[in-house]
């Protein structure tokens, strides 16, 4: 590749793309109001409130992952158990605190 000055035909093709995304204010906008969030939210995640068939099938997945991580000893399995475990956990916790919730 060459870090020489693009041909004129090619020049022109790239001021005709940078033309038309400079008039398109929707993608004007969504760039403009762009945020990438380092964190999470802690006021969105205390109000996570999830439903029960939510939690039922997060823990019918952990179980199953838990035993196919026993029975196989795969890392693959075992690693995608330790990601899900924890938001069963998570789940389970704020799906007991809904319920117990005067």
């Amino acid at each position: 590749m060459s870090i020489g000055r693009l041909p004129d035909h090619e020049q022109r093709i790239l001021d005709e793309v940078e033309r038309a995304l400079r008039r398109d204010r929707r993608l004007e906008r969504r760039l403009r109001t762009l945020r990438l969030r380092r964190l999470p939210d802690p006021a969105r995640l205390a109000a996570y409130r999830p439903r029960a068939m939510t939690v039922f099938l997060l823990l019918a997945v952990s179980v199953t992952l838990m035993v196919a991580g026993i029975v196989t000893s795969a890392p693959g399995v075992i690693w995608a158990f330790a990601g899900v475990w924890p938001l069963t956990l998570f789940a389970v916790f704020r799906l007991l605190c809904r319920w117990t919730e005067g």
